[in-house]
């Protein structure tokens, strides 16, 4: 089985870079889905791997908090320019939601938000793994909060 759990800390930059770096790879190797279910996107890189994947053919979706959106540095607006989909909360309290799922088997979770602060200041972590014992709720929460942001139910 394979897991993997990734501390981010601000020990050097070389850690920082190793960290940011494993995430990548991790997001690199998606095959046809990768859904994220994210509080706030600010970090280029990470938002530039989603782009890279969605112009290769995955379906990339993103759940975001509505008030993150335009917030300083949001990538929001760039997966939108890019055709990725992505749907949001219209509710005074939070989707604070911080995990990613890719290809239904796979689960990203932790505390990380996709921001630099994220990745170069803040203690940080994140738990990899393919146990489908774990995947699956998350697939399940991925997929009622899809519908239930769908721009249909969405009033103001």
């Amino acid at each position: 089985m394979w897991k993997s759990v990734i501390i981010l800390s601000v020990t050097s930059l070389a850690a920082v870079e190793t960290a940011l770096g494993d995430l990548i790879e991790v997001i690199r190797g998606t095959k046809k889905t990768i859904d994220v279910c994210v509080f706030t996107i600010s970090c280029r890189d990470l938002a530039q791997e989603l782009v890279n994947l969605h112009e290769n053919g995955v379906v990339v979706r993103i759940i975001t908090d509505g008030e993150s959106i335009n917030a300083m540095g949001s990538q929001i607006g760039t997966f939108r320019s890019a055709g990725i989909q992505v749907r949001h909360n219209r509710s005074s309290f939070f989707m604070h939601h911080k995990f990613v799922l890719i290809d239904n088997a796979v689960v990203i979770n932790g505390s990380f938000n996709w921001t630099m602060q994220a990745v170069t200041g803040n203690h940080e972590n994140l738990l990899i793994t393919n146990n489908m014992n774990i995947c699956n709720p998350y697939e399940e929460e991925f997929t009622k909060l899809w519908a239930l942001y769908a721009p249909i139910n969405l009033t103001n």
